[in-house]
């Protein structure tokens, strides 16, 4: 493999793991954050694809962003009323939102189960005619990505600092203490999932831009992989402030996509990826726990030979 290959497989995974990133925020919020797994995260991520796609096709390709991420708002609050004011168990109600939000895509996508944008601008063409002429030109994707990760990792570093964002963190950690506090659980869980899922919006919206096509199919298996993006961030990342914890999401997302690229370019049958995205999510699970148990195990080793010993 050339050194030129090499690059661009290291841009393309750069650039899909930024953009895939925002997802890992979303889960780092609402998963991390707000101890709430959220599975409407798939159809969500669709969502803001199709509703961005749409409002690009028709010729507004910034107001695509913003129509994304409050069609992930709305999203997130449907998903935050079922928990909180149905009784539902979060798990199912993500369950519940992902299924209705697969004939609500449709609807937006005008019947089709696929939206083609090659003959639409986009902010990714915007900002490619923003550097034409310069050496930047040919990173202008990358550029994107970076602006919109930033926006939002500087965003959720400085909200989470705030009254409400510790409310969020708090509710979290312990919701019995938070309703001792005079602290509406209800209330901070609502926020905190509205906010997470205009970022899977915003994720989705810049997806479907930058490959210039949306596929109803497109979040399928999102949530696995932003999950472990998370973990993998995680292991590196563990027990530092905020912001770090956020970047460090970022990098799981690009080393998630990374092993995807590369497994493209050994040849790897599709089919096969989603079988790599369950056996990264095995190995960034339980090896922090193996990690814990190595100690005992090489205790139990050592009492072993020294009784054989005798």
């Amino acid at each position: 493999m050339s050194l030129s290959s090499i690059i661009t497989l290291g841009q393309t995974a750069l650039e899909l793991g930024l953009i895939c990133g925002l997802t890992v925020l979303a889960l780092f919020l609402s998963y991390k954050m707000l101890n709430v797994c959220d599975l409407s995260t798939d159809g969500c991520f669709t969502l803001g694809a199709a509703v961005g796609a749409a409002v690009a096709l028709a010729g507004h390709p910034y107001l695509s962003i913003i129509a994304a991420m409050t069609a992930g708002v709305l999203s997130g609050f449907v998903t935050a009323v079922l928990q909180t004011r149905m009784g539902i168990d979060s798990l199912l109600a993500g369950i519940i939102v992902n299924t209705g939000l697969y004939s609500i895509n449709i609807a937006v996508m005008g019947g089709a189960s696929l939206l083609n944008m090659n003959k639409c601008d986009t902010v990714f063409t915007k900002m490619k005619s923003v550097l034409d002429g310069t050496a930047l030109v040919s990173w202008h994707k990358m550029i994107v990505a970076v602006i919109a990760v930033a926006a939002v990792i500087i965003f959720l570093s400085l909200f989470l600092r705030t009254r409400l964002g510790l409310s969020i963190r708090a509710t979290g950690n312990n919701p019995d203490m938070v309703k001792s506090s005079s602290i509406n659980p209800i209330f901070t869980t609502t926020v905190g999932l509205c906010i997470a899922n205009s970022f899977t919006g915003l994720s989705g919206c810049l997806m479907a831009q930058y490959q210039k096509s949306v596929d109803i199919n497109i979040g399928t298996g999102m949530v696995t992989i932003a999950l472990a993006s998370l973990l993998i961030g995680n292991v590196f990342f563990a027990r530092k402030s905020i912001p770090v914890q956020a970047c460090g999401a970022v990098f799981g997302s690009f080393l998630f996509r990374l092993v995807y690229t590369i497994a493209l370019r050994m040849h790897m049958p599709a089919f096969m990826l989603k079988l790599i995205s369950s056996v990264i999510v095995i190995i960034a699970i339980a090896g922090p726990y193996f990690k814990t148990q190595m100690p005992i195990i090489r205790r139990r080793m050592q009492i072993n030979s020294r009784k054989e010993a005798r």
